[in-house]
């Protein structure tokens, strides 16, 4: 039986200010991650990444008012330290590969220069 990858979904927040929530399906529940100006989107730029609490499953799909689905999709994890965590996103566009990187006490994502080749993964 084949195992079924994780997912994940970028939510787009208009209020209370504009931003994206970053949620990485793992361990039952969905890890997140405010990103007050987006993914980013040319490699080697980084973006604010701020730990918020986790997320129920049920989120993966939850619009409203203020809140819509900018991405969605699966993700894999290829590395992982205390300090880093490298990963792709496979959403509507296609992959695209990111590292979370501490800093001290910030967070940094940012879209590697290594990419995946061809389509969606």
């Amino acid at each position: 039986m084949s195992r079924v990858a994780p997912a994940f979904v970028l939510h787009h927040h208009r209020k209370p200010r504009p931003h994206f929530d970053l949620r990485l399906e793992e361990g039952g529940v969905l890890r997140s991650w405010a990103v007050p100006r987006g993914l980013p989107d040319s490699p080697g730029q980084n973006r604010l990444a701020i730990a918020v609490p986790d997320h129920d499953l049920e989120h993966l799909r939850y619009e409203d008012a203020d809140k819509s689905i900018a991405d969605i999709g699966t993700w894999e994890e290829h590395d992982r330290t205390d300090r880093r965590m490298l990963f792709t996103l496979h959403g509507r566009a296609g992959p695209r590969r990111y590292a979370l990187i501490r800093t001290g006490e910030r967070l940094l994502l940012r879209l590697t220069r290594e990419q995946p080749s061809g389509g969606r993964g």
